[in-house]
């Protein structure tokens, strides 16, 4: 990375598109995504890496980064404005927080009991309070989230960030998913490249099960398993000077001989026990509930793969041994809100912040943008007696790391924490300013398919200035 100041708030770096052309093969796809990241370097910049912290299921506003002192003083009492149809459609009456809201950090930024191990690190967040979703059920939110895009078929965030900027590590891909958790609804298609090149899809490891990553064990020995890929190799290269399709050549010499490097690489990643026992314990990986300690096991992992120089990581959230079977959405709470919401909140909230403060410690956060969202909020008034229905007209999320205005909260729902009246951006704008934090032109970073170009902003996302330093 450069030494240089970093840019100005008001501009993101421009930067010429990459990668032109969907007939490239996996070598020169490979070959312009490391130019790519070394162009980026020689420039300033302040991150590297993102880890993004997807609360799957939709976490409650208001009862975590939006205080509503109305909701308490008019609990019981019927909402007073239209109500839009919700889910299940059984609403009840304004629903007061089952948690009290405090002052934090030097900055005075509200956070709820909830969470207070993330509330130590108030002066390192940036909440957006504004968030908005057109979706208004998971899987379409899911992949609105991730894409931009309520549908399958486009790519996801760290798919793009894997393009744009390449990857640092030649023995790990660019995206990487911790799947500890099992995968969100809509199904692993929210971690696609779709029309990008295949290369940057996302890589599921499991920190949990036998193997983190299926066939990671070498079967053969390490000089047979070279003569193979050896052999693949010439044979793909013959076909291809014999008039065959050279990308699909190149793309599965490059599919072998990245996964001989991953079975290298990755049992190192995943054990932990050259680390320290009071790293282990800032995480939580020591933790008797087992949820809480397969979540530390994730960040620790996050951290670890951003030494490694891995560009975008994600995490997913484990399922609550009170409802197992809600596997991908476990925030998702029609009823019980104040027993399941506090479940996983305990699962995250002391790895969440063990992370932050080993990324800081380490010299790491200024390089490394964490991000923390849901697919959207949930209603300030109950469903039946004691749950919350979704609610995409607007919810919060928050960033922290390198050039972020930690401390502040941007926009602003009604006084119900109902829709955003103040400065209402969407997940367009949210990825924008991912790009613009990592030195990136948003309107620049496209891709040509279909005969238009695609980019991840889509034609409405804006940096969100307020929170860049």
């Amino acid at each position: 990375m450069s030494n240089d100041a970093p840019p100005p708030p008001a501009a993101c770096l421009p930067r010429r598109r990459l990668l032109a052309g969907a007939s490239m093969g996996f070598g020169s796809v490979a070959l312009g995504a490391l130019a790519g990241a070394a162009e980026a370097s020689a420039r300033p910049r302040r991150v590297r890496s993102v880890i993004f912290l997807f609360m799957s299921g939709g976490v409650s506003a208001v009862d975590s980064f939006d205080p509503k002192p109305r909701l308490a003083r008019d609990h019981g009492k019927p909402m007073p404005v239209p109500v839009k149809p919700t889910m299940f459609n059984a609403n009840g009456t304004i629903f007061a927080s089952p948690w009290a809201f405090r002052n934090r950090g030097e900055s005075g930024l509200p956070v709820s009991d909830l969470f207070p191990g993330m509330a130590r690190h108030a002066d390192r967040l940036a909440v957006i309070r504004s968030l908005t979703s057109p979706a208004n059920e998971h899987a379409q939110a899911n992949f609105h989230l991730h894409s931009g895009f309520s549908t399958a078929g486009h790519p996801s965030a760290g798919a793009w960030v894997s393009y744009g900027l390449g990857t640092e590590c030649h023995e790990l891909p660019g995206y990487v998913v911790l799947a500890g958790g099992g995968v969100p609804l809509g199904g692993a298609g929210m971690y696609s490249s779709a029309f990008l090149p295949a290369s940057h899809t996302a890589t599921l490891l499991d920190p949990a099960g036998g193997e983190a990553l299926p066939n990671l064990r070498p079967r053969e020995s390490a000089g047979r398993q070279r003569a193979i890929v050896d052999l693949v190799a010439t044979l793909g290269r013959r076909r291809a000077h014999a008039g065959g399709d050279e990308a699909a050549a190149e793309a599965v010499i490059g599919a072998y001989e990245a996964a001989a490097r991953m079975q290298a690489a990755v049992p190192g990643i995943v054990d932990l026990s050259a680390e320290t026992p009071e790293t282990l314990a800032l995480y939580g990986v020591d933790a008797p509930v087992a949820e809480t300690a397969g979540y530390a096991r994730q960040c620790l992992l996050a951290r670890r793969l951003v030494e490694r120089g891995v560009r975008f990581i994600e995490l997913t959230c484990l399922p609550r041994p009170a409802d197992p079977g809600q596997i991908g959405n476990p925030w998702d709470q029609h009823g019980g809100l104040a027993a399941g919401h506090a479940e996983m909140a305990a699962q995250v909230d002391r790895p969440i912040a063990g992370l932050l403060e080993d990324l800081h410690r380490r010299g790491l956060l200024e390089e490394t943008l964490v991000v923390w969202s849901g697919e959207f909020g949930r209603t300030p008034f109950a469903q039946g007696s004691d749950g919350r229905d979704h609610n995409p007209y607007g919810f919060s999320a928050w960033i922290a790391g390198g050039g972020v205005r930690g401390g502040t909260a941007f926009g602003a729902t009604d006084d119900l924490g109902y829709h955003a009246v103040e400065h209402p951006v969407t997940v367009h704008d949210l990825w924008a300013t991912v790009l613009c934090l990592m030195g990136v032109d948003h309107e620049r970073l496209t891709f040509r398919h279909g005969g238009r170009d695609h980019r991840l902003s889509d034609v409405h996302g804006r940096p969100i200035r307020a929170v860049i330093a």
